[in-house]
This record gives C-alpha cells, structure tokens and sequence, in this order.
C-alpha cells in the first residue's frame, strides 16, 4: 500500500518532468529545515529519505539541510540564510506551526514556496503540506492502551511539545476515545504533563513526577511518542515496572521496536516516512522547475489561518508486538533486523 503511493508521485514526476529535471541548472538548490535532532528520525529517516529521492528526481539540484536544535530563531536565520544562497524552495518541519509563519511569508515575498513537512505552518503563504492521520494516530495509542488495562485503572498521559501543532492533534485522537471512559469512571486521569520540544528528559522528569504523586499506582502510560515513551519505560524500571504497564508511541525508532521486542514497550504508531519524502521531493521538483502540482495533490487542507494547503496525506500502522516490529522492518527502507537486534534486543526469540 505504501510503496505504490512513491511509485505514483514519483511517476507522475518523471512523466510530467522528464525533460525539464533533466535540464535543471546545476546552480539550483532547496532548502531543508530540520527542527532538532533529540529525535532521530528527522536525520536520519526524513532528512536522508528526502535527500535521496532529490538525487533520483532532480539530480541537478543541490540539497542544503539545516538543523535547528529546538531554538525558532535559529530557524528563522537558517531559512533567511537560505534565501540569501538563493534556495529556490524551503521545505520547512517548523518547530513552532505559529511562529514558523514568518518563514513563509519572507520566502514568498522573495517568491520563493514553502512546504510544510510533517508539521503545519499556520500561514496564508504555505503551498503544500504531507502528514499522515495524526488524530487517527492518537486515538489508536489510547485505544491501545485502554485494551490492555482494566476498568477503574489509573492512566499516566505524556503528551507532546506544546508548541507543535501536531501534538495537539495526537492529543484530541488520544481524549476522543478516553473521555468517555475518564467521565465514566472506568480509567482514571492520574496525571498529563506535555514535553517542552518533546525532549526525553522531560518526559523523564514528568514520568518521575506521576511515580511520585499516585505511589506507583500506575496500569498504563499514553505516550505521544517514542521518546516519551523510552523516558517513562526508564523511569518505571527504577522501580521494577517496567513489563508490567502498557506503554503506546510513535515513530517506531529503532530503539522502540528493541523495546517492544524485550515487552517494555507496547505499542508504537508508524508512518511511511520514505512516502512522506518522496511526496515532498516531487513537489519541490515541480515548484523548482515551476510547474503545476495539483496532480500530485489533489486535496486541500485548511491550516489555523484558513488558508487552503495542498496536501498529501499517507496511511498509518499500529504496530504492536513482535509481528508489529516485523511489519516494520518490512515496510521501513532505514531501519533493518540487523539495526533492531542489538544489545539486549539481541537475546529475543525475534533476532535469534
């Protein structure tokens, strides 16, 4: 399922600009802006992902890939150095979908496009955006959880940055199937807490936080991501939890899928990262070569300003226990059986 959605945008790419990419100035250059590397999917998944498929797609085309580490004015100068280079689009995952709009706006007025990776920018100047069903995301997580813990069971919520418009998205999928049960009585609200930058040690903090105040009486954590979700494991094995309480995440990193492995984490919500790229990377092909891409986009989004963004969105998978990490592997060109069977990982009936 996920591959034909890169042979279709790589196709429609190749069909439509064969000629054109082929006679691209060597001169010409994108921007990529990374938020941070505490996660390292953006690196290593998204950014190396996207940095290929530029070099089958348009190979003339130079890639710049700047990293923010968590800091929007560093953003901001990075895209405005980019400009200045003479980036002919800026492929932005903002760290802030409201202060990021900044971005897009001083890039359009020097008629350059903005596309908007993973995360929202919430101005009227963003011109493409591809995400997967985040909210869909969010409700699998806690659906996840609430089969796996009892009725009157005490839940722990470590949500994500405040200041990425994904994480509240996650969020309102995680309430929409909790609150009946938190109104109802049958799950119990022991704590939530978000995670500045989704910063592990946040999380760490937090986690240690919610041992502290409910005395250990904890029967399931709905963690945002995976980061989270590697922060509360270690906090729980501290005091001999860990493998008794569900953990759910997101991104299915190596090191979740180790930890799904050793039963410590649950469960962890994967996205076609190699898709996500592949849809960006066709679209900045067009806007480079400034060509049409509605075929490539045929939906449209309404951001928090209202502006009408096309947008591609790609599927999701929930992915829990061995066949999950195996389903994984199988669908996820960056990560491997090799990657996943290491350290205590390597001892699992999986890697043997």
């Amino acid at each position: 399922m996920f591959s034909k959605i890169k042979k279709d945008l790589l196709g429609g790419v190749f069909a439509a600009s064969a000629m054109t990419v082929a006679g691209t100035a060597s001169a010409d250059m994108v921007a990529l802006l990374l938020p941070e590397n505490v996660n390292p999917r953006w690196e290593t998944q998204d950014a190396a992902a996207f940095v290929r498929t530029m070099g089958e797609l348009a190979p003339g085309v130079k890639v710049e890939v700047f990293n923010a580490n968590n800091d929007t004015s560093t953003q901001q100068r990075q895209a405005e150095q980019a400009l200045t280079q003479g980036a002919k689009v800026l492929v932005v995952i903002p760290i802030d979908g409201e202060s990021s709009a900044v971005i897009a706006d001083n890039a359009a007025d020097e008629g350059v496009p903005t596309i908007a990776y993973d995360r929202m920018i919430n101005s009227m100047n963003t011109t493409f955006w591809v995400q997967a069903d985040l909210e869909g995301m969010g409700f699998d997580q806690a659906t996840h959880i609430i089969n796996n813990t009892a009725s009157g069971d005490t839940l722990v919520m470590l949500k994500g940055s405040p200041t990425d418009p994904n994480a509240a998205v996650i969020h309102n999928g995680q309430l929409r199937a909790l609150t009946p049960l938190f109104e109802s009585g049958e799950r119990v609200m022991g704590y939530e807490n978000w995670t500045q930058g989704w910063d592990p040690a946040i999380a760490r903090r937090s986690m240690d936080q919610a041992l502290t105040q409910l005395n250990n009486n904890v029967q399931g954590v709905v963690s945002s991501n995976d980061g989270n979700a590697g922060a509360a494991i270690a906090s729980m094995e501290e005091q001999c939890m860990a493998v008794t309480v569900p953990v759910s995440g997101l991104d299915c990193t190596v090191q979740a899928q180790q930890l799904i492995l050793l039963g410590k984490q649950t469960q962890c919500g994967w996205r076609p990262l190699e898709d996500m790229a592949a849809a960006a990377a066709a679209v900045t092909v067009r806007l480079v070569n400034g060509e049409d891409f509605s075929d490539l986009a045929p939906q449209t989004v309404k951001n928090g300003v209202g502006a009408e963004v096309a947008y591609v969105p790609v599927g999701s998978y929930s992915a829990v226990g061995v066949d999950g990490v195996a389903y994984v592997i199988a669908n996820d060109k960056s990560i491997t059986k090799d990657m996943i069977c290491q350290g205590e990982a390597a001892a699992t009936t999986f890697c043997k």
